[in-house]
């Protein structure tokens, strides 16, 4: 599972001014994060899945398919908190050219541990294609505990995990009796160097679509043993990142990638447009960046 070694973008899904999918943008941030990306990550969250329709999502698939001038391995998001529904969903998709699928935990119903693991297991089950894990308690309502992790890691196409609860003794503890082969992933940017050096293989980020180039550089020196200056370059994002997520993600990265000629800033409902204060405060830390 090297192909996912180091930085995934979670890629944004850019709008035009009517709010249509603007593939022109589309195919300028995949030309764009390919300076840095070691795999993409298609229609997570930061690609405003939620509010993307089922014929939107196949387009964009594709899309990223045909236009993957690295031929970059790709990870596509299929998750809910509908067990059967997202079977069928992966069943009527196609997985040709996919190389994983990100599932997250499911949200608002919070399970018991019992009851993720038994969701997981299914969908590991019926995908054709592997399964990275998804764990982000914030937006999910639950945790799923390491030793849960650590169960469907036994399992022989769940290859991997995204860990977004924050929490380094969880993470610790899934890096130290995950299986060999196993993919312990940071879903949080500023966590991204300390999954490395407890054993993880590297992050899924939502920066790295402005800043591709730092990413690749952190992993580079980390595998250089030279952790001084990964830090140097993460330290370089450290006081935006907070931005990123002040009014909800994708807000925050769109509005840099704008500054960028990248994309619009525009995002659909219920996410609402940065505010003018957010927007301020974003281009002071992003001129800050560009020194």
């Amino acid at each position: 599972m090297k192909k996912f070694h180091g930085t995934g973008v979670a890629l944004v899904t850019p709008f035009t001014e009517s709010l249509e999918v603007d593939y022109k943008a589309l195919k300028k941030l995949l030309n764009h994060t390919a300076k840095g990306a070691d795999y993409y990550v298609v229609l997570g969250t930061t690609g405003e899945s939620p509010t993307i329709s089922s014929e939107e999502k196949k387009k964009i698939l594709q899309f990223v398919k045909d236009n993957n001038s690295k031929n970059l391995p790709i990870v596509y998001g299929i998750g809910g908190n509908h067990t059967e529904e997202i079977l069928e969903i992966i069943h009527e998709t196609d997985l040709k050219g996919v190389d994983a699928i990100l599932s997250v935990s499911p949200y608002y119903n919070k399970p018991s541990q019992e009851g993720i693991y038994q969701h997981f297991k299914k969908i590991a089950d019926a995908s054709p294609v592997p399964v990275i894990l998804y764990n982000i308690p914030g937006r999910t309502g639950s945790n799923m505990a390491a030793e849960t992790t650590l169960r469907l890691a036994a399992h022989k196409n769940v290859i991997g995990i995204k860990e977004s609860s924050g929490n380094l003794e969880q993470c610790i503890k899934i890096a130290k009796y995950m299986p060999k082969d196993f993919l312990l992933l940071s879903g949080d940017d500023m966590l991204a160097l300390p999954i490395y050096s407890i054993g993880g293989h590297g992050v899924i980020s939502v920066l790295a679509n402005p800043f591709p180039v730092i990413f690749r550089k952190i992993k580079e020196f980390v595998q250089a043993g030279n952790y001084t200056k990964a830090a140097q370059e993460l330290y370089k994002l450290s006081d935006l990142n907070g931005a990123m997520y002040e009014e909800g993600n994708p807000i925050g990265v769109k509005y840099v990638l704008s500054l960028l000629d990248i994309c619009t800033p525009l995002v659909r409902l219920p996410h609402a447009p940065a505010s003018e204060g957010l927007k301020k405060r974003i281009n002071t830390l992003f001129e800050q960046i560009k020194k």
